[in-house]
């Protein structure tokens, strides 16, 4: 797809009759897991049945491998020379030497250790590394924080910050508990995208909905953008000082109504095409 994934959805890698409803639930990126899903008497077994299936099967996947200090990580690299594995998800992420291990065009660190925040900048700039993600709940376990918002406030901004001058996409947020709560998901899933964040992990097909809506521009957004590349056309390309409207919010790289030749480039119009009086989107949406 071109525009950047919304939603990360895991399935247990021992689990592979539910592969193929794990790609049909809408998610925008299914992880088979290799690590906290799989019991350690179980992981070779599992591994069998991931690449017997991706011998087989024609979709494409993202694979969670065991992380660098277990006795699983390379035979897990190994598995993941399938042309059908997208990505690889290494967990706790802590050295971008560990990255440099594993022979794959798209790497996706799980930053979820202290160790892992305080290398979170050279993480963020190691060859290869298409996003970064937060594993929140380990983090908690590895600082003995209590609590997902305000507590975990800093570590996330720090992955956002590490994100955008490293020059990658927005940063994954990590999964919320909410299995049938959807106001809380919901709220979860705001709070990430107004933090900077540009997808979320899920952990059950029925989170896929609410955090696809959650990281996509409104309709409200999508009239705004519109109108913004109206003004565009008629100001003829003349460039000004002033934001397009003081008061709006900035326009989202991954929202694929919004996209087009000017979508990433608007920044400012002339003081004439300023939309005066406008109400700023419903969504906080982002854009370099």
């Amino acid at each position: 797809m071109n525009a950047a994934p919304r939603s990360y959805l895991f399935v247990p890698a021992d689990r592979p009759e539910r592969f193929a409803k794990a790609l049909g639930a809408g998610a925008d990126v299914v992880i088979v897991d290799l690590e906290d899903a799989v019991a350690p008497q179980d992981k070779n077994a599992a591994r069998s049945a991931l690449q017997a299936w991706l011998a087989r099967s024609e979709g494409r996947v993202v694979v969670r491998i065991n992380s660098v200090d277990t006795p699983w990580f390379a035979d897990d690299l190994r598995a993941c020379r399938s042309p059908n594995v997208a990505a690889v998800m290494l967990p706790k992420a802590e050295r971008a030497a560990d990255l440099a291990a594993i022979e794959h065009d798209a790497l996706l660190p799980l930053v979820e250790t202290a160790a892992g925040i305080d290398a979170v900048r050279d993480i963020a700039r190691a060859p290869r590394v298409q996003r970064l993600v937060f594993g929140s709940i380990d983090l908690q376990l590895d600082l003995g924080i209590t609590g997902d918002g305000d507590e975990l406030l800093l570590f996330r901004s720090q992955l956002v910050l590490a994100s955008r001058l490293a020059g990658l996409m927005p940063p994954v947020d990590g999964v919320s508990t909410a299995i049938d709560n959807t106001a809380q998901l919901e709220a979860d899933a705001q709070r990430a995208r107004r933090l900077g964040f540009g997808a979320k992990l899920c952990i059950h097909p029925k989170q896929v909905d609410t955090v696809n809506r959650s990281f996509s521009p409104s309709a409200v957004d999508i009239a705004w953008a519109r109108r913004v590349l109206d003004a565009a056309a008629a100001a003829g390309g003349a460039a000004c000082a002033g934001p397009v409207a003081t008061n709006s919010r900035l326009m989202s790289r991954s929202g694929s109504e919004t996209r087009g030749k000017h979508s990433n480039r608007i920044r400012t119009l002339p003081p004439t095409a300023v939309l005066a009086g406008e109400p700023p989107p419903t969504a906080a949406v982002k854009s370099r």
